[in-house]
């Protein structure tokens, strides 16, 4: 990343431009405001270092115009004695820095170095929202070969309007995936109904399972009906949705009549249902007519390319929310999304971009920090996501904490809790 040098005095300048390329930093040197000017744009992938006392155009007048062009440009400006006070001055209205003469060049260094870093910091938010916004209207956000494979074949199964197993690690999306290919197909305009099959219990007797099962296709007919889970199914359960999809059609309690069946069927199961099924723990019968056609869906830590763009689409769209301004890309925040595995997937990642964006939450999980710290972070986000869950109601979030009403609000006051930010999540 290069530093723009803006500075009249030839021998000054060339002195500054050795310091800086000894400690390794690209200089770009400029004899004066005009040509510096003509060169910075918005785009600009650097600095800027301007003295401040110069002919024509001096440096607070190249601040300002650099300050219109990208507010975000870190300038940093020389200054002898006299001009101390204006360069204070310029600094509460966006200027980076400031050095007086004569300073050390270490200090010089120093401060070019912090500037980078913070450039570098504006440039990858931008990079990613950029990205973010590119990535076109498909809610698989993603540039990997992976996602892209994934929402090719979306397009492709939507279209084709036959029945698909969906596969994929907790959190990485599977009712997502679900509703693309119902929406991307034929029957987009009738209904999408979700069967939760982990809730079907089979102590149940036969006569109710069968009456919300039938009731629930019924409400799918000429739609899409989603198996949700379908790999948590009851025994009981399983069995009657592989005679459904075999027939095609249902007998309604309490009559003889078989009515036939018109959706299409989208189930989604964990990883390794055809171990399941070998194992005697799934029904045979039930994953051979589901898997005609089997999608896949990678987990997060198989396209790591993914994360940062994900992470910035999923703080823009929360900012935009929440109706406050996205929080900086930090470095702790940086490293999380780098360093961590991510085993809940997109569901996991989500939840940090929130914790994020509430302020409850810097990145910074590993061990230095002290021990009292992160119980205060830990306690801020379980009080936080209690707030959430209670759709912004204090009461019902004091019962799930369980902790007394008094103690609540000590710690929000504490903690430093904005229940009003909260309150309208």
């Amino acid at each position: 990343m290069a530093v723009a040098l803006v500075d009249d005095d030839d021998d000054l300048r060339d002195a500054m431009r050795q310091t800086l390329a000894l400690a390794g930093v690209d200089v770009v040197p400029f004899a004066g405001a005009g040509p510096a000017l003509a060169a910075i744009d918005a785009n600009f992938a650097g600095v800027v270092v301007t003295d401040v006392r110069m002919p024509r155009i001096d440096g607070l007048e190249l601040f300002r115009r650099l300050h219109d062009r990208d507010p975000d440009l870190p300038v940093i400006l020389i200054t002898g004695h006299g001009d101390v006070a204006m360069a204070v001055n310029a600094m509460h209205r966006g200027a980076w820095d400031f050095l007086t003469k004569p300073f050390d060049p270490a200090v010089l260094v120093a401060a070019v170095q912090r500037a980078r870093a913070h450039r570098s910091l504006v440039l990858d938010n931008r990079r990613l929202r950029a990205l973010a916004d590119d990535s076109g209207t498909s809610a698989l956000i993603g540039r990997s070969p992976a996602i892209r494979h994934l929402r090719d074949t979306i397009a492709i199964l939507a279209y084709a309007d036959i029945d698909v197993l969906v596969q994929g690690e907790t959190g990485s999306g599977k009712e997502l995936v679900a509703r693309l290919i119902h929406r991307g197909g034929k029957r987009a305009r009738q209904p999408f109904v979700t069967i939760a099959c982990a809730a079907q219990a089979d102590t149940l007797p036969n006569g109710v399972i069968d009456a919300h099962l039938y009731a629930r296709i019924g409400e799918a007919q000429r739609g899409t009906l989603l198996l949700d889970d379908v790999d948590r199914a009851a025994p009981t359960l399983q069995a009657r949705l592989a005679q459904i999809i075999e027939d095609r059609s249902i007998r309604p309690v309490g009559t003889g009549t078989a009515t036939p069946v018109d959706v299409r069927i989208v189930a989604t199961a964990s990883p390794g249902l055809e171990d399941l099924a070998g194992a005697g723990g799934f029904d045979p019968a039930l994953l051979y007519r589901l898997s005609a056609v089997t999608l896949r869906i990678p987990p997060l830590r198989d396209r790591r390319e993914d994360i940062a763009l994900l992470f910035a689409h999923l703080i823009d769209s929360g900012a935009a929310r929440l109706r406050r301004p996205p929080p900086p890309l930090t470095d702790a925040v940086r490293r999380h999304l780098i360093d961590h595995d991510w085993p809940g997937n997109v569901r996991e990642l989500t939840h940090f971009a929130e914790r994020v964006l509430l302020g409850i939450d810097d990145g910074d999980t590993g061990p230095a920090a002290p021990l009292p710290d992160r119980v205060d972070r830990y306690e801020r986000a379980l009080i936080c996501e209690a707030i959430v869950a209670a759709n912004g109601e204090i009461g019902p979030a004091i019962v799930r904490l369980g902790i007394p009403r008094k103690t609540f609000y000590y710690k929000v006051q504490r903690l430093g809790i904005d229940l009003s930010t909260l309150k309208r999540r």
